[in-house]
């Protein structure tokens, strides 16, 4: 066996290509070895974890603690530790060059999720965090034909969004444009018995609707001020 198969073989069994290939981690992509074994790439990340040491050597394959011989609860600890530690370098890692080449992959096979929106015709979506600190929100869905913001599905709804975070799915739309939506959806038009309401004259009904009120009110104002007048004089 070549020492290429011998690599290949190791990597195929270690701790990344595990979680990866778990279900419900189909969002996540394979962190390349170099970007995780240079410490500048995990600056400030310490701090956020609270067995760093123990889940960066699974994350990196080297010297992994035997948890058999830890009690039950701290290898629990560990193994989330280095899950939330993977997640926190995926968010660093996906908007690098390569990092966003993986991630677009699984975009233009649709691994994210399609638009529920009917008029945007199964776009597919890219994950987005509605915040960057961890812990805060779940993961959802951007869709860059209408823009808008959708749960996935119940399988990834515990995938803390801080692991995609605000950035990624814009700069990787601004940068490959070739993945950019080329049509607007349709959008969607409200009738009455087969007759366009237009939406101007909604609009000023409802304009209409806030002027009778401010009008009552101000009626009602004067009458109030008129009768603390009579009872004044008396």
């Amino acid at each position: 066996m070549s020492s290429t198969d011998s690599d290949s073989d190791q990597r195929e069994f270690d701790w990344v290509e595990r979680f990866c290939n778990k279900r419900g981690n189909e969002f996540f992509c394979l962190i390349d070895e170099e970007y995780v074994n240079s410490n500048f790439n995990l600056t400030g990340l310490r701090q956020n974890v609270r067995h760093y040491k123990p889940a960066l050597k699974f994350i990196r394959n080297t010297e992994e603690p035997n948890l058999e011989l830890m009690s039950e609860e701290k290898a629990l600890e560990i193994e989330e530790d280095t899950e939330h530690l993977y997640g926190l370098i995926h968010s660093r890692y996906i908007v690098t060059d390569e990092g966003m080449r993986r991630m677009a992959k699984k975009y233009r096979a649709g691994i994210f999720g399609k638009c529920p929106n009917v008029f945007c015709k199964k776009q597919p979506c890219l994950p987005i965090g509605l915040y960057d600190e961890p812990k805060k929100d779940t993961v959802k869905l951007y869709c860059p034909k209408c823009r808008d913001i959708y749960s996935p599905k119940l399988r990834y709804r515990k995938i803390d969004g801080a692991y995609f975070g605000t950035t990624f799915p814009h700069l990787l739309l601004n940068i490959r444009e070739t993945i950019r939506p080329s049509e607007p959806p349709q959008e969607y038009t409200p009738t009455i018995f087969g007759f366009q309401i237009d939406k101007i004259d909604l609009k000023n009904e409802n304009n209409e609707k806030i002027e009778k009120d401010e009008d009552l009110n101000q009626n009602k104002n004067e009458e109030f001020q008129k009768e603390q007048k009579k009872e004044n004089i008396k």
